[in-house]
């Protein structure tokens, strides 16, 4: 039975979407806190509400997309071969090592950002083990410039990975599009500050927009801009190959997933945010409801591009 869901040359389903948006999300949010540290002096990281978001969110979708990811494969309990015997000419095994170190820099950047909490933790107890944490967690700090950078360009790279693994698959014109990888960079960035957004409403008692909130809340237009570009210059691009290229565009700007495209990824991911900025007060667009209905519509729409991508993607062999 051939259907949206369900046709001869799928090979990825819905399962790896989920995955894409999560990592995804995370990646966007270290980019924004690690941005947001940088642009405003004088916050404090352990109190900061984007920050804290960052850090329970971002390493926990990782963990559940991958988690997501290994009970898809078909041999689970064989994934840890991967995160032991690498081969650099395999786009997954690349994205392991990627993952591997981005997890490991992370929590050191987290353990950074609570240092002075860890240190209270730590220092009624004088175990030499203890000890000798409280000397790593100073030198931590002493290298937080550095841990921060490197961060920054794994997230980045993380971002780009997931637009990467559809794109290896070349036998498919409409995935394999060097706009790909930019694009869900820049829609894991759009889904990092809606899950900022989403967190700090639904978790402090009294919302309101601090001065980090604020700035993130800024990027929100510009990203949206930046998106509808690069949508227009993946399928333009598309559109102007000629052969299967063209045919895979049309087809996926038709039909069910042109559906999902025009009204899911255009409809509610761009034209409804610039609209309701538009026509609402500040005093509206800081209400709590608003900002989780907003969220929610938002995060909808991120996982509805990357749902449309990976199907409508794989309608089409070249």
């Amino acid at each position: 039975m051939t259907s949206a869901f369900h046709f001869d040359t799928l090979v990825w389903d819905w399962p790896i979407a989920i995955y894409l948006l999560l990592v995804g999300i995370s990646s966007g949010m270290v980019i924004l806190a690690i941005f947001l540290k940088g642009k405003i002096a004088g916050i404090d990281p352990a109190r900061d509400s984007v920050i804290i978001a960052t850090t329970i969110i971002s390493p926990l979708s990782v963990i559940v997309g991958l988690g997501i990811l290994i009970f898809h494969l078909t041999k689970p309990l064989t994934f840890w071969y991967l995160m032991v015997f690498y081969n650099v000419s395999s786009i997954m095994s690349l994205g392991v090592v990627l993952f591997q170190v981005y997890m490991l820099v992370l929590i050191v950047w987290i353990a950074n950002i609570y240092h002075n909490r860890l240190k209270a933790f730590l220092s009624p107890t004088h175990s030499t083990i203890f000890i000798k944490l409280n000397a790593v967690l100073d030198f931590l700090v002493r290298c937080q410039s550095g841990i921060e950078k490197s961060l920054f360009i794994l997230a980045v790279a993380l971002g780009c990975y997931t637009g990467f693994l559809l794109s290896a698959l070349k036998s498919y014109p409409l995935l394999n599009n060097p706009v790909l990888p930019l694009l869900f960079l820049v829609s894991g960035v759009t889904s990092g500050v809606i899950m900022i957004m989403l967190y700090c409403s639904l978790t402090n008692k009294r919302f309101e927009y601090t001065a980090s909130l604020h700035f993130i809340h800024k990027l929100e237009r510009p990203l949206i801009y930046l998106e509808a570009l690069l949508l227009c210059s993946f399928f333009v691009g598309l559109i102007l190959g000629g052969g299967q290229k063209t045919v895979a565009a049309m087809n996926t700007l038709n039909g069910f997933w042109g559906g999902v495209f025009w009204s899911c990824v255009v409809g509610l991911g761009i034209i409804l945010p610039l609209l309701s900025n538009r026509v609402f007060s500040e005093n509206i667009k800081q209400n709590r409801k608003y900002v989780v209905l907003m969220a929610a519509v938002g995060l909808f729409s991120v996982f509805s591009l990357r749902i449309f991508i990976l199907y409508a993607g794989q309608m089409t062999v070249a």
